[in-house]
């Protein structure tokens, strides 16, 4: 498959004709939702989520029957600062562990009928530290995008993207304080569970790479390549694709979330077709919800990533779509609405 963008800036171009909801669809998932046999609003806010899904997928009585994880893995040249606990070499052990079916997200995705891609980008050769140059070049963040791009199924009905890349919550909380402003400690967590001098180092660092590239990230996307990691391109890329195609995204942690932040400042909307799976404890992570004006569905205390928590809610997601396309009417079930 081609990609339609030779550059970032006809990827920018092409974000900003994006296609919108079936509007159609929307109005008359609205209106079945209105006769089946319940009060109204008695589910809360699964019907807000099946009408979302509906619009997105052009049918009133949507189900989910092939939903996609992918998971995305990539190493950063900032983990030279000491801001992991683990050494960069687990992000390939992580990955076979994926490849072989062993982790938490594979256990989840079987328990909802999830299918699991993994793509691990050259992790033999890490992104450049951030803190002293840009992180990628205009050619390797472009084939971050397109690998992202690729990466999504044109015949999924709902997507999910996880990482892995020992490192990038530090990208991610660079990217946050980049986009959003505040101080490098509103945005920096333990990760993969640094001590507090190890998150004072974290903070350091991410207000170092901010401040080096503070005038040359003009977009969303320049901050991504500057300062994110292959695998938050990717992500980035799979969730321009999803859009493209009318596919619903369950957006994971904090790492997915502010990858996907980078989408929606070029053009505010980029992410409509996302919900936010879960909020983890990832201390910048409900921030970053806030400003993106997402409310997450669970709150689990999760910090994994993978796209386990954004798994998690595909079940309530399913469970939605299942009452609003399964239900009865108050005509067909013979029951009397007044």
């Amino acid at each position: 498959m081609t990609t339609p963008f030779s550059s970032v800036a006809a990827f920018q171009e092409m974000l900003a004709s994006a296609p919108a909801q079936h509007s159609d669809a929307m109005a008359a998932a609205q209106e079945r939702n209105g006769q089946l046999t319940k009060p109204p609003g008695a589910l809360g806010r699964l019907e807000y989520l099946a009408i979302w899904y509906a619009g997105w997928r052009g049918t009133a009585r949507p189900q989910i029957m092939r939903p996609q994880v992918v998971v995305f893995a990539g190493n950063h040249g900032v983990t030279a600062q000491g801001v992991s606990a683990f050494p960069a070499e687990v992000t390939a052990q992580m990955v076979q562990n994926f490849e072989q079916g062993g982790a938490a997200i594979n256990q989840l995705a079987n328990c909802f009928g999830a299918r699991v891609d993994v793509h691990a980008l050259s992790l033999e050769s890490p992104t450049v530290d951030f803190t002293a140059a840009p992180a990628m070049n205009d050619v390797e963040f472009l084939k971050a995008l397109e690998i992202g791009w690729q990466a999504v199924d044109a015949d999924s009905d709902i997507l999910i993207c996880g990482e892995m890349g020992i490192g990038n919550t530090t990208a991610a909380a660079a990217i946050a304080l980049a986009l959003f402003g505040g101080e490098a400690s509103d945005w920096v967590g333990r990760g993969t569970g640094v001590d507090d001098a190890g998150l004072a180092n974290k903070a350091r660092v991410v207000e170092k790479g901010v401040a080096l590239h503070g005038n040359s990230a003009q977009t969303g996307l320049d901050v991504l390549r500057c300062l994110g990691g292959r695998e938050l391109a990717a992500i980035a890329g799979a969730i321009a694709r999803a859009r493209m195609l009318r596919i619903p995204v369950i957006l994971d942690g904090f790492i997915c979330t502010a990858a996907a932040a980078c989408l929606d400042q070029p053009r505010r909307g980029a992410l409509d077709h996302c919900v936010a799976g879960h909020v983890s404890v990832e201390p910048g992570h409900a921030r970053l919800l806030d400003a993106l004006e997402k409310v997450a569905l669970l709150s689990l205390g999760m910090r994994l990533g993978e796209g386990s928590g954004a798994a998690l809610a595909l079940g309530v997601l399913k469970g939605a779509v299942a009452c609003h396309s399964g239900m009865a009417s108050f005509a067909e079930a013979g029951v009397s609405k007044t």
